[in-house]
């Protein structure tokens, strides 16, 4: 079981978390998905909630603070300095939408928008360091961007974080991005049925049943559990609009 316990090195993503529209509604949503237990929902915190997978933080979520803002998932990276990240962010042409702020001794967080608008967080461990599990079901296992104009967002991004992005092969233009020569995300133009913007990737153990546990759930399929050479893949969008997807492990 892959776990970490410790801070993620400077540009990794090290944390994901869902805005909800309903709160209780979207835990039973994605806790019967992926097997979440749930912990925190203090009035001091905003009632922000862990997302356990075998009793270790996975993701977060929190009650949507504006009722005119669509629910979804916010991708965070590591920084080992917020203040000095929001400083590339804005010499890069990003835009800073909440200054880093202290979440009592868990870490310092920030808000900020690419060039194309598109949201994406800055976390500076603390007590929390962020997943601590991750490439197993019910966790996170990839972080992509579907983006307008990819040229400009990996100017952006290898600005900000010091990405080195690498073409795939047969996958008309989408690149990972790597750090230490570790791919650890991977950023594109849009396809059919992607929205503008970061995404969430959750290892699963069957995507078919996935599927099934989606549309039960008042989810909608965008694109059917297909095979990749990267395993079996599958793209929902919840019950509130939100997009996220699900990769299960191919097997010999």
């Amino acid at each position: 079981m892959p776990t970490r316990d410790t801070a993620w090195p400077a540009g990794t993503p090290c944390w994901v978390d869902y805005s909800a529209t309903d709160l209780g509604a979207a835990q039973d949503f994605y806790g019967n998905l992926l097997s979440w237990s749930f912990a925190g929902g203090a009035p001091e915190f905003g009632g922000y909630l862990s997302c356990l997978r075998k009793d270790r933080a996975a993701a977060g979520m929190l009650p949507q603070l504006d009722p005119a803002q669509a629910a979804g998932w916010t991708t965070y990276f590591a920084t080992e300095d917020a203040d000095a990240s929001v400083g590339q962010i804005t010499k890069a042409g990003g835009t800073v939408v909440t200054a880093p702020m202290d979440v009592g001794p868990l870490g310092r967080m920030a808000i900020a928008l690419d060039p194309e608008g598109n949201t994406f967080g800055l976390w500076q461990a603390g007590v929390h360091t962020g997943m601590n599990i991750y490439n197993e079901p019910g966790s996170l296992v990839w972080n992509d961007a579907a983006v307008d104009n990819p040229t400009a967002a990996k100017a952006f991004y290898g600005a900000v974080f010091g990405f080195h992005f690498d073409d795939v092969d047969g996958m008309g233009g989408y690149a990972t991005f790597a750090l230490h020569n570790r791919p650890v995300g991977g950023l594109g133009g849009l396809r059919p049925g992607s929205h503008n913007g970061w995404t969430v990737c959750f290892s699963i153990d069957s995507a078919d049943d996935a599927v099934t546990a989606v549309q039960r759930s008042g989810g909608t399929v965008v694109m059917a559990a297909t095979d990749t050479a990267f395993g079996r893949f599958a793209v929902f969008r919840d019950a509130w609009g939100a997009t996220f997807s699900v990769m299960q492990e191919l097997t010999d």
